[in-house]
């Protein structure tokens, strides 16, 4: 201490600067050495690689949902019995669906086969030649045949006399009903007119004006409800006679060419001519293909599967008439897949070959299922499967992915058509 009191003030001075410089320049040291840490620390951190791309997907058959519907040519067809239920099972060609007019196609069908029969018999009675039972038997056929024809005819007249007679007697009553209520309309409008004058002069109240008023309105009502009844009536059983009048017409002309055909076969039974052989043969032949027509027919009075599958939902029940949705959607659910609708921006990342794996946004299986990308669409559209995200961008721009099952998962989900799913395909 004594050595240092005797140093002079200005040696301490510069002694004091130095050891000050000298404690900046090791914090500078220090600081600088950390810097170099942390930013080394920095560059060693990278990206990580994205392995997966993720989207919303639904459930559906591989092959294509079909809507089973009657022939084209069958508008406003109505369904009169339906042979199948939600999730059966069905087979190629396995009837699914009865239409209305089936019976009646039955009943020509039947109609054809005997005919059939008729033209194979009179084509053997003229190659075997005249007989005189065979005369007399077919003379009591072609009088069975204008009997027939006969009655027919009378009975046919006597259901559109009737219906002629029911138009006329609804035709008066609608219109006698139609008349009372346009009296009262017309005595209703001018007590209203009166009312109107003593309302203005202050005899009666308001009230009863609109009292008066609400009286024209009511008969209006049921004069413009009588009047609509009337039309409704009227078209109904015009079009019930029109019907009639049309199976009439069918019917006549049906037994006429039976009775045509009976008077040819007699005529001819007593000779028999080459000619003879080749007209019955064209006989049957005619009716062979009327029979064909007729089976023809008669399929098109049902729906049936055009293969294996199996159904997914029901459209039209008996007494309903068939729309577009036809009768039902059949869908061939042993192999399923994935439709995945993934970003446009991530599509670049998905390959065919690359593994999925799926998990139901809704809970509708457990677990994860797995398949794997068979098909990457060529259209970028808007996203169709929507989030349970409140948040989620129902805007999107995505491209769907198919991805397919295999067997043992496609039988988890096979009952799950248009489930919701989420997907991850793996990188």
């Amino acid at each position: 201490m004594d050595k240092l009191h005797k140093i002079p003030l200005n040696n301490k001075l510069i002694i004091a600067l130095c050891m000050t410089g000298l404690a900046l320049a090791g914090v500078t040291t220090i600081y600088s050495v950390n810097q170099t840490a942390t930013k080394e620390e920095i560059e060693t951190i990278k990206p990580q690689p994205i392995n997966a791309v993720t989207a919303l997907g639904r459930i559906e058959p591989q092959g294509k949902m079909i809507k089973l519907s009657p022939s084209p040519d069958l508008g406003g067809a109505k369904i009169a019995k339906l042979l199948v239920e939600e999730g059966d099972r069905i087979r190629e060609g396995q009837t699914v669906a009865l239409l209305d007019n089936y019976k009646r196609a039955n009943a020509a069908l039947e109609l054809a086969r005997q005919e059939v029969k008729v033209a194979e018999a009179d084509l053997a009675i003229v190659k075997a030649g005249a007989k005189l039972g065979d005369i007399n038997a077919q003379t009591a056929n072609l009088q069975r045949v204008k009997a027939e024809l006969t009655e027919e005819i009378l009975v046919d007249r006597a259901e559109v006399a009737r219906l002629q007679a029911q138009l006329q007697n609804e035709t008066a009553e609608k219109q006698a009903m139609s008349d009372r209520l346009k009296a009262e309309l017309r005595n209703a409008e001018s007590a209203f007119q009166r009312y109107q004058a003593l309302a203005q002069e202050g005899v009666i109240s308001d009230s009863d004006l609109d009292t008066r008023s609400l009286a024209v309105d009511t008969t209006k009502n049921a004069f413009a409800e009588a009047q609509a009844s009337y039309k409704s009536t009227i078209d109904t059983l015009q079009q019930q006679i029109n019907q009639a009048q049309a199976v009439a017409r069918q019917n006549k002309n049906t037994l006429q060419k039976q009775v045509i055909a009976a008077e040819a076969t007699l005529d001819s039974v007593g000779e028999v001519r080459q000619v003879d052989v080749i007209k019955a043969q064209a006989g049957v032949d005619r009716a062979i293909a009327s029979l064909r027509q007729a089976e023809e027919d008669l399929e098109l009075t049902s729906v049936k599967a055009p293969m294996d599958g199996q159904i997914i939902k029901i459209n039209a029940y008996p007494g309903e008439v068939v729309g577009e949705d036809g009768v039902v959607e059949f869908a061939q659910t042993e192999a399923m897949m994935v439709v995945a609708e993934v970003y446009e921006s991530d599509i670049g990342r998905v390959n065919v070959g690359q593994t999925a794996t799926i998990k139901s946004e809704t809970g509708s299986f457990d677990g994860e299922i797995t398949g794997k990308v068979s098909q990457i669409g060529l259209k970028i559209g808007k996203q169709d499967v929507l989030s349970t995200d409140p948040a989620a961008d129902v805007d999107s721009r995505v491209v769907e992915v198919k991805i397919y099952l295999d067997a043992e998962t496609s039988s988890r989900v096979s009952h799950l058509t248009n489930s919701k799913a989420i997907v991850k395909i793996n990188n």
